[in-house]
């Protein structure tokens, strides 16, 4: 898909030099456990290729955007939390409170989300 950074910490999960817990994988997206779960289901989906962030998409992404997307009812049926409803977000930029700069979705679910989020 495309070129990995060497110091980023998802590329280093992509090419497995940092262990994690998968839950899917194709040869465009990546997901797997959040080491740092803020919710009893916490997932990170990501591409298999360094984009910083959502902030520089282009319509040139709109088919591996679309299918991360709509990957997400079946990893949440696939987590048993489908059916009592989950919540995901893409933070863009530190004070949106994104601490990777790697595109990742969040996938959280298994307790109650409160709002407003943060």
């Amino acid at each position: 898909m495309g070129e990995l950074d060497p110091d980023c910490v998802f590329c280093k999960i992509i090419r497995k030099e940092i262990p994690s817990v998968a839950v899917f994988e194709d040869e465009e997206l990546f997901c797997f456990q959040d080491a740092n779960p803020q919710a009893p289901t916490h997932l990170l989906l990501i591409p298999k290729r360094h984009v910083t962030g959502i902030d520089v998409a282009t319509w040139k992404d709109a088919d591996w955007l679309g299918r991360m997307l709509a990957l997400v009812p079946s990893l949440a049926a696939r987590t048993g939390i489908r059916k009592e409803g989950y919540r995901v977000v893409v933070n863009s930029g530190r004070a949106g409170g994104q601490t990777v700069f790697h595109l990742h979705l969040h996938l959280l679910g298994g307790r109650n989300m409160t709002w407003p989020p943060g």
